[in-house]
């Protein structure tokens, strides 16, 4: 990701309307599940560590990322074991964590199936993972580039690759629904200019104010959410997967 674009995001990672909304389909999905009373958790690439602040309330938090900028700021909140490194290489034990948040990160690897395969080596068994993704490759637009996103995915693709990765897939879904279709004009017009320099973040494209009215939509969708109604379609892919603890060498 470009410096510049990672420093507005991180920036705009508390207020901003879709960081917001995708907070709550998270913990749309988290509230679902049995976690133990000492649960570990791992949000890999986790960023500003806004994240990690949510995820404190169900257990021990721990983070990576790639970049160091963004571990101080997830430090600067208070997490202390925070790594700098890849999520394809991570730092812990086999079987290390209850449950396993990687959102908007998998499409920036170069290899997704070791990525989540890696992401299931510290996952206990019977244990979770909850992965976001962007959707739809006929969708890919200088927002990606800037990004240095690898792919976009449909839930067929998405539910391959985790399979391939060694994790059962529970289910997927979508959110972000009803703002696909003029996304959708944005980034096809961005997908003609896609190797075109770009001057301005996607992030600073919605004015503050109408921030509360962008994040209705992704309201509905967590609502939708807690009560297992999962959107077919949308400009995210959600997955809920689970770790068989299987050897991925047997």
């Amino acid at each position: 990701m470009e410096q510049t674009e990672q420093q507005t995001q991180i920036a705009l990672d508390d207020q901003h309307w879709w960081y917001r909304g995708r907070r709550r389909c998270i913990r749309a999905v988290i509230d679902g599940l049995e976690l133990p009373a000492d649960a570990r958790i791992l949000d890999a690439g986790c960023g500003s560590g806004r994240t990690l602040d949510d995820l404190a309330e169900y257990g021990a938090v721990s983070g990576i990322d790639l970049s160091e900028f963004a571990a101080d700021a997830a430090r600067s909140r208070g997490h202390e074991d925070i790594h700098v490194g890849k999520v394809e290489e991570l730092p812990w034990a086999d079987a290390s964590f209850d449950l396993v948040t990687s959102l908007d990160v998998i499409e920036h690897t170069p290899d997704d199936r070791v990525t989540l395969a890696e992401l299931r080596r510290v996952t206990k068994p019977n244990g979770h993972a909850v992965i976001t993704v962007p959707a739809y490759q006929w969708l890919f637009s200088a927002h990606d580039v800037v990004n240095h996103h690898y792919r976009r995915y449909n839930r067929r693709q998405l539910t391959a690759a985790a399979t391939e990765a060694g994790w059962d897939v529970a289910w997927t879904g979508c959110f972000n629904s009803i703002l696909l279709p003029p996304a959708a004009v944005v980034r096809l017009a961005q997908a003609r200019n896609r190797d075109k320099p770009k001057t301005k973040s996607e992030f600073e494209m919605t004015p503050q104010s109408m921030s509360a009215l962008l994040e209705l939509p992704l309201r509905l969708d967590a609502a939708l959410l807690r009560r297992g109604v999962r959107p077919p379609a949308g400009l995210s892919i959600l997955a809920l997967l689970s770790n068989p603890g299987e050897s991925l060498t047997s």
